[in-house]
């Protein structure tokens, strides 16, 4: 049995899954800010992992990605009109980009 780290596998994606793991590039004052600094907020699928995201935005964009952080938003508990709902809960991905590589979010696919 061998210590240290376990080797690095190759993440495979079929192209269907790519355009599900990368829902919409997401738009705000913060994300534009963050853009400076080479990196791009997508919101992604929930069951989607690291890997996958990274294969998807290097595939789909033809970028290098060099880092990939996610975080998870618990939907909230929301009333409307006395009725109590809840707000789905979502996954973000902030996708840190190599030097000279941008993504242009405006245009489409």
């Amino acid at each position: 049995m061998s210590k240290g780290r376990p080797t690095a596998r190759k993440t495979t994606v079929s192209s269907q899954r790519m355009y599900e793991v990368l829902r919409s590039p997401i738009v705000t004052e913060k994300s534009t800010m963050i853009s400076e600094h080479n990196q791009v907020t997508f919101r992604v699928s929930v069951d989607a992992t690291k890997p996958e995201i990274k294969y998807a935005v290097e595939n789909l964009f033809k970028v290098k990605v060099t880092a990939v952080n996610t975080l998870c938003q618990q939907g909230k508990v929301k009333r409307f009109r006395g009725q109590v709902g809840r707000r789905i809960a979502t996954k973000k991905a902030v996708v840190t980009l190599a030097e000279g590589n941008s993504i242009d979010i405006t245009t489409g696919v």
